[in-house]
């Protein structure tokens, strides 16, 4: 019987480079390659949830925005223009924007790509139907 570390798994891709594991005479070092995953298997291990990003970013970003108006409110409130607290401030203040303008562009770039995936379906429906009736 022979002892091998690594156990071939159903489905998933082989790297190009990897090499049997290697043994030295005083058996200090063994070398284990890492299988690389693919988008399918990433996709059926988290559900699709990679492509949610926007989803997620929403609420982050307007939880950040809303600490980042009321710490720079505070700020400013008390005359501290350049503290520490007004940069800390200001900084979350642009961070909640900046997530909120990402979730945007990410949700605006999902619907262009679900609109040319519709319109392509759409177009090789009426080809087909096309062939069929013509």
């Amino acid at each position: 019987m022979t002892n091998e570390p690594i156990k071939e798994i159903l489905g998933t891709p082989k790297h190009p480079d990897s090499a049997p594991p290697e043994k030295s005479n005083n058996n200090d070092c063994v070398i284990t390659t890492i299988p690389l995953v693919s988008e399918c298997q990433l996709t059926a291990a988290t559900g699709g949830a990679e492509l949610s990003c926007y989803r997620c970013t929403i609420p982050f970003g307007v939880v950040i925005l809303i600490a980042g108006i009321v710490v720079t409110a505070v700020a400013y409130i008390f005359n501290s223009h350049g503290s520490i607290i007004s940069v800390f401030g200001l900084v979350l203040l642009s961070s909640g924007l900046l997530l909120l303008a990402s979730s945007a562009v990410c949700w605006k770039i999902r619907q262009h790509k679900k609109k040319a995936k519709r319109r392509e379906s759409q177009t090789a429906l009426v080809a087909n139907q096309r062939t069929l009736f013509g």
